[in-house]
């Protein structure tokens, strides 16, 4: 809990001074201290209270602080206001001040409308339906009609965002599981499960809950089939219906916050230098704002979200070393937030971390961090386990433990073989290691070379594209043929590329 909280629970739970809430002040003050709980020591604290008496005013401090906490955030958050003024119509409808009630409602109907909340706004249609047909209230003949159109069109609304958000929610789950579409049968199978579940229509959609979801849904789609492009697009949209509306930032923090991650995200497959440095920009200035700082998800999300691009931009420039250098700082984070943070995300952070130490050259911390996640029994991201292996014995085969290499290229081979993650990309990558233990320098290259042209041209193929996603084998041998760094190919290409656009804009301008 912040300072701010601990400080108005103690006001909140003092406003009544029974002994029992004295009680509860020793117990949150003696817990307050403790780094770890222990439960022995409490006890001593609180003597002569027994085990069963603890339970008890255990329960009732976490219900007295849910209580502080909802008094003190409801000024903050859209949903407890609404939820506040729903219950004060309650308590006056029940109390039999109908009118007064219909009033309280009536402010709670516009501030649901405003802020599109229609899950809200059935709650109180559904309140105002049931005080006009119990009782005489004086209403308009044309009000009650209204009522009755309004009650129809708001389940309209709500069974399509049930339906988007049902959509968007399955297609990320899908992604969590198994990552991107690894074959025509897994397009197949997308294609179908989208097609049928969108709902009818959609192009007359024009409430911000339902494109947000729409959009969202067709995100994780393109995401999936490694339609970057239309994965680009569709995440621009999601963040241009924040724009259009600013005040939904602090609706929908949450969704925001994930809006700019994937459109980082796009821009990095996309390798949109310029508009990934904007974005970031943007979305660490937001970082610092009070939307952002108001709750603990969205802080360790911002941190979470910012720092993977971090990351990123490190990947796709090949400045390795400098990326390494925040390393130190993002462990020492996700230990402070580990209890908040989900199993994929630390898996998705060991693999990048891994990558920078690999390209950086540092193949022994490489494998510390690829060791993490094959030893993790999680079953996420099929996709990251099998390249986590892949990488982990490319890191043993560039460290020329040559003992193990036969034995671990099987179990990798093996594993990536059941998991159906195969492509002809690892196939020659399996292929190289295998013949490489019988050649001398000397013929090394000429293999190298050869690997090398065998899977530059498939670099634009769909299916191999997810390979390149997360290990660019094409710089790593770049790298071996011509004698540079993994680092310095990448970074290479980057100022080409710069090169090039800075050429382009100078050609359109004159």
């Amino acid at each position: 809990m912040e300072k701010a909280e601990k400080r108005h629970f103690k006001l909140y739970i003092k406003r009544s001074s029974a002994k029992e809430d004295l009680k509860i002040i020793q117990l949150f003050d003696a817990m307050d201290k403790m780094e770890e709980y222990d439960e022995k020591h409490l006890l001593k604290r609180l003597s002569p209270v027994t085990k069963p008496q603890l339970a008890n005013l255990k329960t009732h401090l976490y219900k007295e602080l849910l209580g502080s906490l909802r008094l003190l955030k409801t000024s903050v958050s859209i949903d407890l206001q609404l939820s506040e003024l729903l219950d004060h119509a309650r308590i006056l409808y029940n109390k039999g001040l109908k009118i007064q009630s219909l009033k309280i409602l009536e402010k709670a109907k516009e501030l649901a409308k405003a802020n599109h909340k229609y899950n809200y706004l059935a709650q109180v249609i559904s309140l105002e339906k049931k005080i006009e047909t119990l009782h005489i209230t004086r209403s308009s003949l044309e009000k009650t009609e209204y009522l009755a159109v309004e009650s129809n069109d708001i389940s309209g609304h709500i069974t399509r965002v049930s339906q988007l958000s049902n959509l968007a929610l399955l297609l990320y789950r899908w992604y969590v599981k198994n990552g991107h579409a690894r074959h025509d049968q897994d397009i197949k199978a997308i294609n179908e499960f989208f097609k049928s579940s969108l709902p009818q229509h959609v192009e007359g959609i024009t409430d911000f809950y339902e494109l947000m979801y729409l959009y969202q849904s067709y995100s994780w789609y393109a995401f999936i089939k490694q339609d970057f492009l239309m994965y680009y697009r569709y995440s621009r949209k999601w963040i241009g219906l924040f724009e259009k509306e600013p005040a939904m930032i602090a609706v929908e923090t949450g969704h925001y916050i994930k809006g700019m991650h994937n459109l980082l995200n796009a821009h990095f497959d996309l390798r949109n230098f310029e508009q990934f440095e904007i974005t970031l920009h943007d979305f660490e200035t937001f970082a610092q704002t009070e939307a952002a700082n108001l709750h603990d998800n969205f802080r360790i999300h911002t941190f979470v979200y910012i720092y993977s691009a971090k990351i990123n931009w490190h990947l796709m420039t090949g400045t390795f070393k400098e990326g390494l250098a925040a390393v130190p700082y993002i462990e020492e984070k996700l230990a402070e937030y580990g209890l908040y943070i989900d199993r994929h995300r630390i898996l998705v952070f060991n693999y990048k971390i891994a990558s920078l130490y690999f390209g950086n050259g540092d193949y022994s911390r490489a494998i510390d961090f690829l060791q993490k996640i094959i030893t993790d029994s999680a079953d996420l991201r099929i996709d990251l386990q099998c390249y986590a292996r892949l990488l982990h014995l490319m890191s043993h085969y560039e460290m020329g433990n040559d003992d193990i290499i036969e034995s671990l290229m099987k179990s990798v081979y093996r594993f990536m073989a059941r998991m159906k993650n195969l492509t002809v990309v690892e196939e020659e990558m399996f292929r190289f290691v295998r013949t490489s233990f019988s050649l001398t320098t000397r013929q090394l290259k000429p293999e190298l070379e050869k690997f090398l042209s065998k899977i530059k041209h498939l670099e634009k193929s769909r299916f191999e594209t997810r390979a390149f996603a997360y290990l660019d084998v094409i710089s790593w041998l770049e790298g071996k043929v011509y004698n540079k760094s993994m680092g310095d190919v990448i970074h290479g290409k980057y100022l080409d590329r710069q090169k090039r656009h800075k050429n382009q804009y100078t050609q359109k301008v004159a």
